[in-house]
């Protein structure tokens, strides 16, 4: 049986997920404030409209983020040797031997799975439809994959908010989810990593590994806000 925790942490950079969400708080954030401050709506078109704003930026934001990462995003959105195409953007981090294609969703509520959707369908049927005898790159889908969403809950309480960012990992019936865990408690999975390499030293001397202390990070700050601040010499 796939240890899915414990594939996920092996595959994917703690520093991809800390900048997703760093990215995607953001954009909500911006989504709330272009809302606000340009267009004349009712409070119920106004969520509307936020949401749909919220969606289309985070989008964006992840597909950036996961190619700076190494995530190879899936060529045409097709999954080769396949008739299964997605239309939202799907990255492939390359794992020895179990690799995981990651994608971005957002939920209607904590602990809710997503709306399903042609793209999220195609992917949480991965495993059984593929055949590993059709693939030579690290960009194309293997058939020891795992498909799993970075997801997002809006603050229903506080505009422009995230209650809960986490990873969830969706069966292939799109029934409920077979892994999910809020991104806080998953990320200290990293830390007993950590731990781990440190009370098995590689090192036949006994020396153990080092280890470097992550730097404090800075606040996501998007591109035309600097830009701004820069014109104006703040």
């Amino acid at each position: 049986m796939i240890d899915v925790r414990q594939t996920i942490l092996d595959v994917l950079p703690k520093d991809l997920l800390l900048d997703l969400e760093d990215r995607l708080r953001a954009e909500a954030l911006k989504a709330n404030d272009v809302v606000r401050r340009e267009l004349a709506l009712n409070p119920k078109r106004s969520r509307e409209a936020e949401g749909q704003i919220r969606f289309r930026l985070q989008e964006q934001g992840y597909e950036e983020v996961v190619q700076i990462h190494g995530g190879h995003l899936l060529t045409d959105g097709v999954m080769v040797g396949t008739n299964l195409k997605v239309f939202q953007p799907f990255a492939r981090f390359v794992g020895a031997p179990i690799g995981v294609i990651l994608g971005f969703a957002s939920m209607p509520e904590r602990n809710k799975i997503p709306h399903k959707n042609m793209s999220r369908a195609a992917g949480v049927t991965l495993n059984v439809c593929l055949q590993s005898s059709l693939f030579s790159d690290d960009k194309s889908p293997q058939p020891t994959d795992i498909f799993a969403l970075f997801l997002t809950a809006r603050d229903r309480e506080r505009a422009g908010m995230i209650e809960e960012i986490a990873i969830g990992v969706i069966g292939s019936d799109y029934k409920d989810f077979v892994f999910y865990e809020s991104l806080d408690k998953f990320l200290g999975g990293y830390g007993l990593q950590t731990e781990t390499s440190l009370a098995n030293p590689q090192d036949p001397q006994g020396g153990g590994s080092v280890v470097k202390l992550r730097e404090a990070r800075k606040l996501f700050v998007p591109p035309e806000t600097r830009q701004d601040k820069e014109s104006t010499g703040e």
